[in-house]
């Protein structure tokens, strides 16, 4: 089943670890990265400003309230950062109107989790407008809940979206393994305390203890998943660089 944050029930989870997959979706499931940075480029056109590469890396996985407001600061675009945000989804739904591509190894690790009856939360920064439209490329089945970066009060990088997911399934955050590809992202699944596997998209990640790095999903899947060690004891909340 799939749902807002508010709809599932808590329950505790038994079993063979991890307890529950917690899994971003732009640059990590699907091959977004590139079509957010092109609306985003798109708009500030519009509005007259020019963006560039090192701009590209700054936004990177952050949700919409970080990127645009960077966005808006860094060029001094004459715009609302609500008005700059609705430009921006409206370009990106556009964009994706002409078809998603999945990441390599997204379609059978997703599958995977399915078959083998592994609790599964999709867990983005992307507003819930942008997140339902992934649904249908990615399948609404294969998520017990999602989580989007407008359904609570901070997104990424605080640990809530993750803490939110794991809770609503019924997993210490601990037991949770979750899959990422920014550095944003990592920091949030990170501070939440669960264990975290990357696939880096954009810019370059390192392992750390508690945080494994691969080259692509296709390296990834049940058996590789249950053979992570636990993270080290953290305190939610407690963000740390994600490039250390």
């Amino acid at each position: 089943m799939t749902s807002t944050p508010t709809a599932v029930g808590r329950r505790t989870r038994t079993g063979p670890t991890p307890h529950a997959v917690l899994l971003d979706m732009d640059g990590t499931l699907v091959d977004t990265e590139g079509v957010w940075w092109d609306a985003e480029v798109e708009v500030f056109a519009s509005l007259g400003h020019h963006l560039t590469d090192e701009h590209r890396t700054v936004v990177a996985g952050g949700p919409m309230s970080r990127s645009a407001t960077y966005l808006i600061d860094v060029t001094g675009a004459d715009i609302t950062l609500e008005d700059v945000s609705v430009l921006i989804d409206a370009a990106f739904l556009n964009r994706i109107e002409r078809g998603v591509t999945l990441m390599p190894g997204a379609r059978r690790l997703l599958t995977e989790l399915v078959v083998h009856r592994v609790p599964t939360a999709l867990v983005s920064a992307s507003h819930r407008p942008v997140v339902e439209r992934m649904l249908r490329a990615l399948g609404p089945e294969n998520f017990e809940i999602t989580v989007a970066g407008d359904d609570l009060a901070r997104s990424k990088p605080h640990p809530d979206p993750y803490l939110t997911a794991a809770g609503l399934l019924g997993a210490a955050p601990l037991h949770c393994v979750t899959v990422e590809d920014t550095a944003t992202g990592v920091a949030s699944a990170e501070a939440a305390g669960c264990q975290v596997v990357v696939v880096p998209s954009v810019n370059p990640i390192r392992p750390a203890p508690g945080r494994t790095v691969v080259d692509s999903l296709e390296q990834v899947d049940l058996p590789f998943l249950r053979s992570l060690p636990p993270p080290p004891s953290r305190t939610a909340g407690a963000l740390r660089p994600a490039t250390a």
